[in-house]
């Protein structure tokens, strides 16, 4: 028994959102709690999931906020770093009218980046099942090391090894870069959500059929394999066995920050709840019909992790789903 499910590490950040404009015309700005592998455990602990996050926010008011959505999210903040010389990590989104975003990062540096594996906590590598990342801590050193030493410590202690790429390629120094990193972190993973752009980024096919294949076969060692094609709905393959679900239909989406987050916290919990020798056919295409409308729900909101649907929502939209 582990003390916890799941333990994410990286990024813990404010997104800046836009939210109007002022009477004076100047846009106005929200200050969103994110950060892929917290939004990940925010909506694990929706679905009744436990998790603990390990990173480094700055000592400063955006960090006390950060731990403060941590904590009333339901995570474990014990593996939470404070720097005292570098700031936390923000971000500037700005949302299309579909719901698209773009980003503007100050992080040069930000707190996340400086996180060490002296400053890894074990307890939190070694008491859970699964241990998930992003490629987000692989951009720079010194969290690029202490990422690959938490990921050895997880392994070696039983947990099976979760990543998520979430490309993000202005963090990048290069795209090679971007992928050699990348390429590691599918190398030694077990369960991989990866989104359909990312596909294309990282193995140049524009057929993702062709790109999907490839990555099965340079990555044999990745035993779930789910990818996400936003109103196309996910696809999921496992050893063998393979299903494809649609996305929640009729949905307008206002903000696509955390949707993908959300699918991989569903993912995950599918995998909590079958296991990946339990992950059949039926497992496999009840899992991604919750993942799709999880997310589905999410893009009708703004922000990420404060705004998670509730496994009550979720069923409630999966009500909608079968009717149609």
């Amino acid at each position: 028994m582990k003390r916890w499910d799941v333990t994410a590490l990286g990024e813990l950040l404010i997104d800046f959102t836009e939210k109007g404009y002022s009477p004076e015309g100047n846009p106005l700005l929200e200050a969103n709690p994110g950060g892929a592998p917290a939004n990940v455990l925010a909506m694990l602990a929706r679905l009744g999931h436990s998790g603990a996050f390990i990173g480094k926010v700055g000592s400063d008011m955006f960090g006390d906020h950060l731990e403060s959505a941590l904590a009333e999210a339901g995570i474990d903040t014990g593996g939470l770093v404070r720097d005292k010389s570098v700031p936390t990590t923000l971000a500037f989104v700005h949302t299309a009218q579909n719901g698209e975003r773009s980003f503007s990062f100050y992080r040069s540096p930000g707190a996340d980046m400086n996180l060490t594996e002296e400053e890894l906590d074990t307890e939190r590598l070694t008491q859970c099942r699964i241990f998930h990342f992003g490629s987000l801590s692989l951009t720079d050193e010194p969290s690029r090391e202490a990422t690959k030493a938490a990921v050895w410590q997880a392994r070696r202690a039983g947990a099976l090894i979760s990543f998520d790429p979430n490309l993000r390629e202005r963090l990048w120094k290069s795209p090679e870069e971007a992928k050699e990193q990348i390429g590691w972190g599918l190398a030694h993973s077990d369960i991989v959500k990866i989104a359909d752009n990312e596909v294309v980024f990282l193995t140049g096919y524009s057929d993702i059929r062709k790109g999907i294949r490839r990555l099965r076969t340079d990555y044999p060692e990745i035993r779930l394999l789910a990818v996400t094609a936003g109103d196309k709905g996910s696809e999921a393959w496992c050893g063998a066995r393979t299903c494809r679900e649609p996305a929640l239909k009729g949905v307008e989406a206002v903000d696509t920050t955390g949707a993908g987050d959300t699918f991989c916290a569903c993912l995950l919990g599918g995998i909590l709840d079958y296991g990946l020798e339990g992950m059949t056919e039926t497992a496999m295409r009840n899992t991604l019909r919750i993942a799709n409308a999880a997310a589905g729900l999410t893009v009708q909101r703004r922000g990420a992790l404060k705004v998670m649907p509730t496994a009550e929502e979720v069923a409630q939209a999966l009500g909608c789903l079968e009717a149609q």
